[in-house]
């Protein structure tokens, strides 16, 4: 059903000589001396918290900083296969019942009887237990004051019945999920699953919601020392670096072979091509596109670099709560006026020149579901006379080049565009300012090191993010356009809208899933609430002379960090 993505492989053309470690070095040993085995990482932007499952936290930098850390149940891999993670698993999930009408549906997953933390404490049941009552939204009772970015999925949850290392997963009424192989997997909001007893330890009773909601704080507040996975989190914090080593209790087949990995967040993607070259960092799979790197990279004999159609796709949202915003001809004429042609070409044209412009907000140009949603539409076009007679059968005036927009006298704006300091999106941000300014619209570039709390804290007018998708898309329209979600920053509100991406969460199978979610979006394009750009291509490099079983997996979050437990140097 799933397609494999593009990729374009960007072999070096020479081949350098190893380098030599230093005690500076991000390389460690070379792997022929015996001493320590070492990398060093870059993850291109500072993770909001210690777990991904708040909104603060909900980024890919959050995910990946935990690699290695958070076991999960199953992962799509690099070809768009799904495996099953058996490290973890005793067996296969079994489905009891997946059909509606037949009575609850209800699945079950049993652990592995060596699975166990890295303090020795086994795995059981209640770990899966606890993950889904911390990923519910408040108004479930279990979590109180839980910020969950998407509980869509657990909230459908009716009970889970735990039997040491089985926990049996049963919705309510009514209730489906034809995804649920999903629920604790690596693209799940926490990235797999989380510990139980830990609460126990601080007199926390995970079965009151007030004490659960302290557990959830102190989760996103506290470094883990814990680990559930083949590294363990020794040192760092959330604004420099992290450092992992082997988790002794690491129960899989494979042996974690590094003696340590660092973890540096790097904002400066300027700096990338020279720490690489002097053997300061071994690689990254940084979340946005840069041309410069790239360019520069294919130039290093010992650089491995691929760049494809990543599964991030970058868009602007309105703030819905912006009162002058919430006039939908407003928001047609700005999405009308801004170029999204252009912004792709300026950014991706010249070292990615097959790009295509996302018309689906679900659904690739190359997935059997695809709609074009965009097809007549003049959202994106940067057509300014369309958005001028836009916006002047709505009697706004001041909307030519040069003049200041106004409706009754009052100005419109400025607006604040807000995105992270990245060379794309201060490139974006920049056209998009001045084609507002062909309309009379003033745009204020605010750019943020903390992209979860300006989403969540409502502080932009339009802010220019990615999501990071995966092949499953049942519950993705809930988790972008349904009100009472969290991951719904831009507040956007649509009853029809609602009853149909609960639907698609809720359908029997993918083909009605993907029929309600084409619905949904025949519903928000009118709305003008969302502007998708395309999927951004992604880019991963690594030093081939040093590190072995690194390569990049743009179906997860996780990416390149997705197999942490099988990188090894090069013997």
């Amino acid at each position: 059903m799933y397609k494999r993505r593009k990729t374009l492989a960007l072999a070096a053309a020479a081949t350098s000589a190893v380098m030599v470690a230093s005690g500076c070095s991000g390389g460690g040993d070379d792997g022929g001396g015996g001493g320590s085995k070492e990398a060093t990482w870059v993850i291109n932007s500072l993770p909001g918290a210690w777990q991904s499952v708040s909104l603060a936290g909900g980024s890919v930098y959050t995910i990946q900083m935990l690699s290695g850390t958070i076991p999960y149940t199953g992962q799509w891999q690099p070809d768009a296969t799904y495996e099953y993670d058996m490290d973890v698993l005793a067996e296969e999930p079994t489905l009891i019942n997946d059909d509606v009408d037949e009575g609850p549906v209800s699945w079950s997953i049993t652990l592995a009887d060596d699975a166990v933390w890295s303090d020795g404490e086994p795995m059981t049941g209640e770990d899966l237990r606890v993950t889904w009552m911390l990923s519910t939204s408040p108004d479930e009772g279990y979590c109180t004051d839980c910020d969950p970015r998407d509980s869509s999925s657990y909230d459908k949850v009716d009970t889970i019945e735990v039997d040491g290392k089985t926990a049996t997963i049963t919705l309510k009424e009514g209730e489906g999920n034809p995804e649920w192989m999903g629920l604790f997997d690596a693209h799940s909001i926490a990235g797999g699953f989380l510990p139980a007893h830990l609460a126990a330890e601080q007199d926390l009773d995970i079965d009151d919601p007030d004490d659960l909601g302290e557990y959830y704080d102190w989760l996103h507040a506290e470094r883990p020392d814990w680990s559930g996975g083949p590294y363990v989190i020794v040192d760092g914090d959330l604004e420099n670096e992290v450092v992992k080593e082997p988790n002794p209790n690491w129960f899989g087949e494979t042996e974690p072979a590094l003696d340590k990995i660092t973890m540096m967040y790097n904002t400066d993607e300027g700096t990338y091509v020279n720490a690489f070259v002097n053997n300061e960092l071994d690689g990254a799979n940084p979340a946005q596109y840069s041309e410069d790197v790239i360019t520069q990279l294919q130039d290093v004999g010992n650089a491995e670099l691929s760049i494809g159609e990543g599964s991030t796709w970058e868009h602007l949202d309105f703030n819905m709560e912006n009162e002058q915003l919430q006039d939908v001809e407003l928001r047609r004429a700005i999405f009308t006026a801004i170029d999204r042609d252009d912004i792709a070409n300026r950014n991706f044209g010249a070292g990615y020149p097959d790009y295509e412009l996302k018309n689906n907000h679900v659904f690739g140009n190359d997935s059997p579901y695809f709609v074009d949603h965009f097809e007549g539409e003049s959202q994106g076009t940067g057509d300014l006379d369309e958005a001028r007679s836009i916006l002047e059968d709505a009697g706004y005036e001041g909307y030519e080049s040069g003049g200041t927009l106004t409706l009754d006298g009052e100005e419109i704006g400025p607006l604040r565009l807000g995105s992270t300091d990245t060379a794309i999106r201060n490139n974006s941000l920049q056209l998009i300012q001045a084609q507002l300014a062909e309309i009379g619209i003033t745009g204020n570039i605010e750019i943020t090191d903390n992209l979860g709390g300006m989403l969540t804290e409502l502080e932009f007018d339009i802010a220019q993010y990615g999501w990071s998708g995966s092949p499953y898309f049942a519950s993705s329209p809930t988790t972008y356009w349904y009100s009472g979600a969290g991951s719904n920053y831009g507040r956007y509100a649509n009853d029809e809208v609602d009853e149909l991406v609960l639907a698609a969460g809720n359908a029997p199978d993918l083909d009605t899933a993907a029929d309600l979610a084409n619905q949904a979006m025949e519903i928000v394009v009118p709305d003008a609430y969302v502007l998708p750009i395309m999927a951004e291509p992604n880019y991963f490099f690594v030093n081939s002379d040093r590190l072995a079983n690194v390569h990049d997996n743009l179906q997860s979050s996780y990416r390149a960090t997705y197999n942490i437990g099988e990188w090894d140097v090069v013997s």
